[in-house]
């Protein structure tokens, strides 16, 4: 029984390997706006679709950004400046994606851009703290996904949400967890309500990578900024040594997590922008496919335990 339960799990491998191998045709006529192009991810995947003969239109928030990335991209590829959080911005790039796509529809939008800081203690932030992480990783996502869809319901596209294996468990304070618990809310609700018009809907939950948003330079800068922020009260009730502690575990912790091969990340955006038979959510990274993920299906007080373990302590803990 043991032995054909395994066949069965190998034969369903080899066939998902088969089936998702099939790509779409016609790339050279099919546009994907990109955001968060600037570094990291969205420029990779800017570049790497630009090789492929997609129509790339990547979003970049600086000039400086815009500038770089047609220096090595095809006439092919264009960019527009975009502020997520500004209701103005989004809009001047969709009337600009409006023209250039004309009747052909948007075949893919990435919603890719997004902050890791503030992150912190829940009782070192404050509400303007959610607010502004909010208004850049779930409200510009759920922004520019409804400023383009009409054109992706035309071209029956895709919807490929950037969320983080941490929307799915939550291993640290502050309002990352929050924002990607957000994304993958609205990408489930997206992809029920887009079935009828043909639209795909898919989500990747990456683990640690070696980006700009995981650098530790500006993870401790964060740390200090919003320890300098706090009253005596917290200070004391943590210890005035906590920020050393938690810059300890931070270098303990994530460096040692953190991968530096962004392809895996960027081949399942490609395969999600150009695959016949998508998958409806990606997990790259080895410490999300086998740690996070994981843990996240064990019972709370398991999971729990295991990540207070490797946290620091305040001082005055009762764990």
């Amino acid at each position: 029984m043991f032995l054909y339960i395994i066949g069965l799990v190998a034969f369903w491998f080899v066939f998902r390997w088969y089936r998702e191998l099939a790509r779409v045709p016609n790339k050279g006529e099919k546009y994907v706006y990109i955001t968060g192009c600037d570094s990291g991810f969205g420029n990779l995947l800017a570049r790497h679709l630009d090789k492929l003969g997609f129509c790339v239109i990547a979003a970049c928030y600086t000039e400086k950004g815009e500038d770089e990335l047609k220096k090595v991209s095809s006439e092919r590829l264009n960019t527009v400046h975009l502020d997520v959080i500004s209701t103005d911005s989004v809009n001047k790039a969709t009337a600009f994606i409006k023209t250039l796509v004309g009747e052909k529809g948007l075949w893919a939008v990435v919603n890719n851009a997004g902050v890791s800081v503030p992150s912190g203690p829940c009782d070192w932030m404050t509400v303007d703290d959610y607010k502004s992480m909010l208004n850049v990783n779930l409200i510009g996502v759920i922004g520019v996904t409804l400023s383009v869809l009409p054109l992706i319901k035309k071209a029956r596209g895709r919807v490929v949400n950037v969320a983080s294996v941490f929307g799915r468990i939550s291993a640290f304070g502050g309002p990352y967890c929050v924002s990607k618990y957000g994304v993958e809310a609205f990408n489930d609700s997206l992809r029920m309500n887009m079935s009828a018009f043909g639209v795909k809907v898919l989500c990747l939950e990456p683990g640690f990578f070696k980006t700009s948003v995981t650098d530790l330079n500006l993870l401790r800068k964060n740390v200090k900024t919003l320890w300098d922020n706090l009253s005596e009260e917290i200070k004391d009730q943590y210890g005035h040594d906590y920020p050393e502690r938690a810059n300890v575990t931070l270098e303990k912790n994530v460096a040692t997590l953190l991968d530096g091969d962004l392809m895996k990340v960027v081949s399942c955006m490609e395969h999600a922008i150009s695959a016949l038979h998508p998958r409806t959510r990606y997990s790259p990274g080895w410490d999300a496919k086998f740690l996070w993920l994981p843990m996240s299906y064990m019972p709370t007080w398991i999971a729990d335990k295991m990540l207070l373990k490797d946290m620091a302590k305040p001082t005055g803990s009762i764990l």
